[in-house]
Order: C-alpha cells, then structure tokens, then sequence
C-alpha cells in the first residue's frame, strides 16, 4: 500500500468514534476529560502509525473492567487490502509468557509445585544443561520467571533468521540443551530468556498431565473467555483474519512482507496469537480479579506477580514473576511487550488506575511502547481528574466540533482536538506532544488564542477560515496558514 493510501485509510478513520466492548460506555468514559485525553492520544498515534509506515494497528484502552476504546487503523493485509480491525489477529509473540506464567502459579496455588524448588525437581533431563556455575544456587522456577536464572536468551537454533524462522519442535529443544550451559551464576543478574519460559511451559505440562497447549486452552483462555486468542500461529492463521507480518524499513521507506512461521518448541514463551479485542478481555479480568473478583487465579497471586521480584544491580531493570513491572512517570506498570517475525506488540496494565492500553501491529520495529506510554501519560491523569471531580461536567459549546481536525504545513501537520472548554494543539510529529500541550480559548467569532502555561495569560491568535457553508478550511498563527485535510 502506499503512503497517500495508507492516509486516506487513516483520514477515513481519524475522528469517528470509538467501538466498545460492551453495550454502553461507563460514565467516567463519557467525561470530557477522559473523552479528551483519548481522543488526543487517538489522532496523535494515527498519524505516528502513518510516519512510521506501520502497514496496521489495533489498539485498546480499558478502565475498571470496561473498554472505553478500542480501534484499528491502516491494514491487516495491503497486498489484499483487507483492512485492521478490533478483531484482526497478531502474533503476540513474548506476550504469551504472561499465559505460561499464571500456569505455573495456578500449579503453585494447588500445591503441585514450589517455584524455589530446582528446575530439574520437575524436568530431570534439564540437569543436562551444562552448568558453568556448579557451586551457585540452582536454577529455579522462581528465577526463571523473573529471567534471573542465568540461562542463555534462546534455545541453540537461529530461529529469528529469515526467511524460514526455523524454530525448534519441543524434541529439538531437549536434544540441543546438553550443547549448552548457563551464562551466569542463577541469581546474580537479570538475562531475558525465551529458553526458560519454554522450559516453564515444559514444567507446566509436566505436572499437569497434559500439553502446554490444551493446558492454556482449558484452564486460562477458556475460563476468561478469549475464544479469539490461540495457542498457534497456524490455527490462527486458519480463520482468515490474520495480519501478514512485516520487517523493519533497514533504511528504506519499504518494509519487506515476512514469512509465516510456526514457534513450536518456543511456544509457551512466544507462539500465541490474538486481538485486541481480546487482550482487553485478558485486562478486564485482571482488573476484576483485583477489585475483587474471583475466577482463574487467586487475586494475591495476581498481585504477587505484579510486584517486584527482581532488581538488577544496575537498579534500572526490574522484573515481577512473569510480569514486567516498571515506572511510568510516578505510576506503577505491570506487563509485557512481544517481538516476533513481522510483528511488535505490548500489553500494559495500571493496577493503581485501573487502566490497561494494548497495541497491537503488524511491522518490526514498531515502537508500541511508545504508544502505550503516551497513552497512560495524557489518559491516567484525566482519569484523575474525572474520579476527583465532585460537580457534573458543565455543557461544553457543540459549535467548537467544527475545529477538530487535521492541518497541513510544509513543516509537519498538528490537530486541533476539543479539551475542557476550548480547544487544544497536538503537534502529530512529536513523539511527546502531550507533555506541553499548547490550549486555545475561544475569544471572538472563530478566533481563538493561546494561553500560556506559565501564567494562563492570553499569547497569539489562531484564526479559523469558514466558508459559506461553515466548513473549516484552515487555521492562521503567527500569520502562517495550515491547510486542513480532513
């Protein structure tokens, strides 16, 4: 597809409302502040999807067990045109270890399993791992789950080369891991690994009785209610809703359409697909599960695991059980983040605001996590705002509807979106638009001016062309004009 079809796709969808997962909205989603901060964010990460030349995105934003927003943009498929949705299907690539990893609590909560107790306790043949460090503690399900156990990041295979992405079946795996030995004694520093949580899935189906797969099915999905999340990529692939997958640019505005794979032995580290749609049911539960609800997991054990179990001695990384858990600004953010061949995922929950963000994409490369944070950033704080405010939100003039909207100039484009009883300015090239974020007051007719953040004082003016019909046409400050586009 190319770039001025992925705009018009994007201009398509820019401003029109955003579908929910449930039948009505909740109040607080329906609060000018929350409406927008999301609709802020919402235009801002369209158009950096655009300059990013990410082919597809769905992303989902969900509050107190609710979805308050949930959207695609650009395509699944642009050789086909097939269009991203809600429900378009995406690798999640290490997104699946949060799944392998509430296994292996479950198994700890109904005593089949203690996480301090030596891998091989569970699997005898990983003893044939060869240990650098025979004289250190042992490496231990508590110490994979927080990628302290000193294993090495993958199983012995050049599995993320293309063209093939050749991964290992299970008996490859077992077969390679006498040819390997630990990096670092267990317990001295954090070494992300895809062959330990491949070996966690391992201890999950062995105490269980069953195959990773139908375990996740069965005990984690199923109960949940991801219907539209599967444990293969080619199961996945069998419903036609799939996004094909795509490179990094290297350099060049043309990204390459990668091969399907299938992650086999790495699957309990790597192999799950799913939507957005989905994934905003896997945060719902985790909210409900918090606030008080029960099903799947205890709710201490949910919160064990968003927790801090391992600091590195940097004291920069740090790692729950299973969960990535870091900072945002002030607020604490539990979750994970996926890379595979062709797609760039992450998944990101606010226990404190109870808020969760999913983005979803179908290229390398793709800075999700940026997308993600600058959610929380600009939607967090309104959510504040919105809880604190004890008085209705006044009625807020319908005639500055006709603003919002896109401007072009030769320098960038920006978009003037509604916020509290006026208007603001998201400059759509920035990557951190959101952290001054430029207001306008309405003083006359259709001029509008700036105030300034420091004293609320009144600067520049920003003037609205109309036209006979009342359409906006563009906007003039400082004496420049900007086209607008949609």
């Amino acid at each position: 597809m190319t770039f001025r079809g992925f705009c018009v796709v994007l201009l398509a969808l820019l401003f029109t409302p955003a579908v929910t997962a449930g039948e009505t909205a909740p109040a607080i989603a329906d609060h000018p502040e929350v409406a927008d901060a999301v609709a802020a964010w919402s235009v801002w990460a369209k158009n950096r999807a655009a300059v990013d030349g990410v082919p597809g995105m769905s992303v989902a934003v969900v509050h107190d067990q609710e979805t308050i927003y949930l959207d695609a943009f650009g395509e699944a498929d642009p050789d086909s045109g097939r269009e991203a949705g809600p429900n378009t299907l995406y690798s999640i690539c290490s997104i699946s270890k949060l799944f392998t990893a509430i296994g292996v609590m479950q198994q700890r909560d109904a005593g089949a399993l203690n996480l301090d107790d030596p891998l091989t306790k569970y699997l005898p043949w990983v003893g044939e791992l060869q240990d650098a460090h025979p004289d250190d503690e042992p490496v231990t399900l508590r110490r994979v789950l927080t990628h302290s156990a000193g294993l090495p990041r993958e199983s012995d295979s050049p599995y993320w080369s293309g063209p093939d992405f050749d991964f290992p079946t299970r008996e490859e795996l077992r077969r390679t891991l006498p040819e390997q030995s630990t990096l670092y004694p267990s317990g001295r520093y954090f070494q992300y690994s895809n062959l330990g949580l491949s070996l966690a899935g391992e201890v999950v189906a062995s105490v269980s009785g069953t195959t990773w797969e139908n375990y996740t099915r069965n005990r984690i999905l199923d109960p949940i209610g991801m219907q539209d999340t599967y444990t293969s990529v080619a199961a996945a692939h069998e419903t036609g809703r799939m996004a094909a997958g795509y490179s990094q640019r290297r350099g060049s505005p043309e990204r390459e359409r990668l091969s399907l794979f299938e992650v086999e032995g790495i699957a309990p580290a790597a192999g799950m697909v799913s939507s957005a749609e989905d994934l905003a049911r896997f945060a719902s539960w985790q909210l409900r599960l918090l606030a008080g609800g029960e099903g799947v997991l205890r709710a201490s054990t949910l919160r064990e695991m968003q927790r801090v179990h391992w600091v590195d001695p940097d004291w920069e990384t740090t790692w729950g059980l299973g969960f990535a858990v870091f900072k945002v600004g002030e607020r604490t953010v539990a979750g994970h983040g996926g890379g595979c061949p062709g797609f760039y995922t992450t998944f990101r929950i606010v226990p404190s605001e109870q808020l969760a963000v999913i983005v979803l994409s179908n290229a390398i490369g793709a800075d999700v996590s940026l997308y993600a944070a600058r959610a929380i950033e600009i939607i967090a704080p309104a959510l504040d705002k919105a809880r604190e405010a004890s008085d209705p939100p006044s009625e807020r003039d319908p005639e500055f509807n006709r603003y919002v909207g896109t401007y072009d100039t030769v320098w960038g484009r920006f978009a003037i979106v509604r916020w509290k009883d006026g208007l603001a300015v998201v400059d759509l090239d920035q990557r951190d638009p959101f952290d001054d974020l430029p207001t306008l007051k309405h003083v006359e007719g259709h001029t509008f001016r700036r105030v300034r953040s420091d004293d609320e004082s009144l600067g520049e003016a920003w003037r609205f062309v109309v036209d006979a019909d009342g359409r906006v046409l563009s906007v003039t400050s400082h004496s420049n004009p900007a086209q607008r586009v949609n």
